[in-house]
């Protein structure tokens, strides 16, 4: 493994705007984030950007930006329609000739390297390794299967050493960590009082805030058995919020009512939401390197959350990172810092002041682009 910072083997071809060409499935959450901001930074910085994608907000979110989208019809998970999905993407490939080919995610890792098989340069950036979502057989397919399109993939970006170790352990290996970064200026500290009022929240109640997408990954199940069974009885007056939308909304909707636990759909800005926060709460299953952990560290949230994706090292115990599954730890970490805004004070500062120094878009994009530069040039 090794770290990849700016700078690092850029080497443009003279004369030449690189030509990268983006593909992403799913469309939506982190992925489509990144997606977002690495294209726009592209933009600015001479690439030239394209992006293949389901339609939806980030074809409409790239387009916007000025980058060209390429409509590429793609379940989210491997079906009987995956065929013709690379066929398709195989086609795609061939009208845009880029120089570099950039695969987020594991369904388009999978389509996209099947229809390349190494013969352009293939960068892949797993956003959370597929095996993680998988069981039983279905695991061990897919276990196999990356460590076999290994040898079509020059590059494999990781956003977290968690990341990278269980990459390791998969048999992919070499990797390139480039931890996640958000734009530390736009995710910075707003009043929280005013971000209460705006969404509805009244000043002085204990708050606890989980932003995702409504999904087994993301545990929200978790949370609410935690926020039964050892937070709600110790603090009745408190307040739970899931901001997000997602296939589990009606799994979660009837228990969330019984626990009066606020639900709201997923929103284009987060970002009163965690300022409105005293604690944001991560109960995923697994993750691969989470954006809307550092989304809220760079705007001075205390955070806690079962240790998964690197939460623990990544908030460099500024918070509280929980062995995963371990729900009554998850309830006495959320208790403690609802009874303490001394405490969330101090670790909100912390988080932010690392969110700045260690975690700005900017340098996660540069990096990035460096990489795929440095394999055009080859």
């Amino acid at each position: 493994m090794r770290a990849a910072g700016r700078g690092e083997h850029s080497n443009a071809l003279p004369g030449h705007a690189m030509k990268v060409l983006h593909v992403a499935q799913p469309v939506d959450g982190g992925v489509a984030n990144v997606v977002k901001g690495l294209v726009s930074f592209q933009l600015c910085t001479g690439v030239e950007a394209v992006v293949a994608s389901p339609a939806g907000d980030l074809a409409d979110a790239v387009v916007e930006a000025g980058a060209q989208h390429v409509l590429w019809d793609a379940t989210r998970a491997p079906s009987a329609a995956t065929a013709g999905e690379v066929a398709r993407l195989r086609r795609i490939v061939d009208d845009c000739a880029p120089d570099v080919l950039h695969l987020h995610s594991t369904k388009a890792g999978l389509a996209g390297r099947l229809a390349v098989r190494g013969r352009r340069p293939t960068v892949f950036q797993p956003h959370a390794w597929g095996d993680l979502a998988a069981a039983g057989p279905v695991r061990t397919l897919v276990r196999r299967w990356e460590r076999a399109a290994r040898r079509w993939t020059d590059e494999v970006i990781v956003g977290s050493a968690a990341e990278a170790e269980h990459g390791v352990d998969l048999g992919v290996h070499p990797l390139a960590l480039v931890p996640n970064g958000v734009d530390v200026e736009r995710f910075a500290p707003r009043d929280r009082n005013a971000a209460r009022e705006r969404v509805g929240i009244e000043a002085g109640v204990p708050v606890a805030v989980c932003v995702a997408r409504l999904a087994r990954q993301k545990g929200q199940d978790l949370l609410l058995d935690a926020w039964a069974t050892g937070v709600r009885r110790s603090r009745p007056d408190a307040r739970l919020i899931l901001v997000g939308d997602g296939p589990d909304r009606e799994l979660l909707v009837d228990r969330a009512r019984q626990l009066d636990v606020r639900l709201v759909p997923d929103c284009d800005d987060p970002r009163d939401w965690y300022a409105a926060a005293d604690v944001v709460v991560m109960p995923s299953r697994w993750e691969g390197a989470s954006l809307v952990l550092v989304e809220a560290m760079a705007m001075g949230r205390s955070v806690v959350g079962f240790d998964v994706g690197g939460l623990g090292t990544t908030l460099a115990n500024a918070g509280a990172a929980v062995r995963p599954g371990e729900v009554h730890r998850l309830a006495s970490a959320v208790l403690e810092r609802l009874a303490s805004s001394e405490l969330c004070g101090t670790e909100g500062a912390s988080n932010r002041r690392r969110a700045v120094s260690s975690f700005s878009a900017g340098r996660a994009y540069a990096a990035m682009t460096d990489i795929e530069r440095r394999w055009a040039s080859r």
